[in-house]
């Protein structure tokens, strides 16, 4: 029951990132996205995440066995890989404190259930 509350936190943490990312302009940090107008690039980025979302709970609610939360774990780590590698692009407004602690909660969350989920 503790590692699928841990899961469960670590995928919620995920879904209000990507709610704050909207807030923040992610997307002009994207290829393709970014010479989009904000209204247009909006709406994409908006829309391919029905998706991410509809695979990664496909992936947990019918993954086979521990493969669906290996993935979604794996998915978050490199997630919050990628948002410390481009932690300075000039597009970047995911720098406050609050931005942070959601998407490195989120990636130590999935490590840490990653960890457990294999030991179990």
């Amino acid at each position: 029951m503790e590692l699928t509350i841990l899961f469960s936190i670590a995928l919620a943490l995920l879904f209000i990132h990507e709610m704050d990312a909207i807030r923040n302009k992610e997307w002009q940090m994207f290829i393709g996205l970014r010479d989009l107008s904000d209204e247009t690039a909006y709406r994409f980025f908006l829309l391919l995440h029905i998706p991410l979302y509809v695979v990664a709970l496909f992936l947990v609610i019918y993954g086979s066995g521990k493969m669906g939360f290996y993935l979604v774990d794996m998915f978050l780590i490199l997630h919050t890989i990628i948002h410390y590698l481009f932690r300075r692009h000039p597009k970047n407004k995911l720098t406050n404190r609050l931005s942070k602690v959601i998407i490195n909660s989120a990636g130590c969350s999935a490590l840490i259930h990653l960890i457990m989920f294999s030991l179990r």
